[in-house]
């Protein structure tokens, strides 16, 4: 059985979109990226977060997150540990990252 939980969500924030890097990097960002998503998703507010591999394009990252409330999603960018593994952002050639409110999920 599969269930579904349906519920208002004033204030809730969705952040969604993409990187593109080398097909050659895609993969080591991927799993670069493994220790903050285990991070974000023990956060207080994380409802969810993702980092993936897009199984069509070689090049592409898909990003996911869903907060909620934006201060959940400041507090743990401020969070961030000086002895954490560094992403290799320079590898990423562009991105398309947007950010959305939602007042209410119907």
């Amino acid at each position: 059985m599969v269930s579904h939980e349906c519920r208002h969500n004033a204030g809730m924030l969705i952040v969604s979109g993409y990187l593109v890097l080398d097909p050659a990097d895609r993969d080591a960002h991927v799993m670069a990226s493994a220790d903050a998503v285990r991070l974000a998703r023990q956060a207080p507010g994380c409802l969810d977060f993702a980092v993936s591999a897009d199984p069509v394009d070689p090049t592409r990252v898909n990003v996911f997150e869903r907060w909620a409330r934006p201060e959940d999603l400041d507090a743990f960018r401020a969070s961030g540990d000086a002895d954490d593994e560094p992403v290799e952002f320079s590898r990423i050639r562009r991105f398309e990252i947007e950010q959305y409110s939602v007042e209410r999920q119907t």
